[in-house]
């Protein structure tokens, strides 16, 4: 499963605050077809949907849809803010290929 750092729960945490109405959403990290090299990262709030998998981390949820686990397997999911950006990042030791703009990635299994 994907693994969330302090700095990725502390960002959620400052995205939702501690309302009613935000207390089933989460994050959602997932991977689609697009991007210079076949496949993106795309992160939205949400709610769980059936079929997800749950990381829960210090009362935040991150959600990962079926069709991307096996892409995220063991990958790191982040937040960085420095001169070169600042968001949400992905360190995925399932990519064997990334594009200069750094969010599209290629796998062996997506060859």
């Amino acid at each position: 499963m994907i693994n969330v750092t302090e700095n990725a729960v502390r960002q959620l945490q400052s995205l939702l605050p501690a309302r009613e109405e935000n207390s089933r959403k989460g994050l959602r990290v997932q991977v689609a077809k697009g991007g210079c090299s076949g496949l993106h990262y795309e992160m939205t709030l949400d709610e769980r949907k059936e079929g997800d998998a749950v990381v829960e981390r210090d009362g935040m949820q991150f959600f990962v849809d079926a069709e991307s686990i096996s892409y995220l397997r063991d990958a790191t999911l982040d937040f960085r803010s420095g001169l070169t950006g600042t968001g949400f990042q992905i360190v995925n030791p399932n990519a064997s290929r990334t594009c200069g703009c750094g969010s599209s990635f290629e796998t062996t299994q997506s060859a």
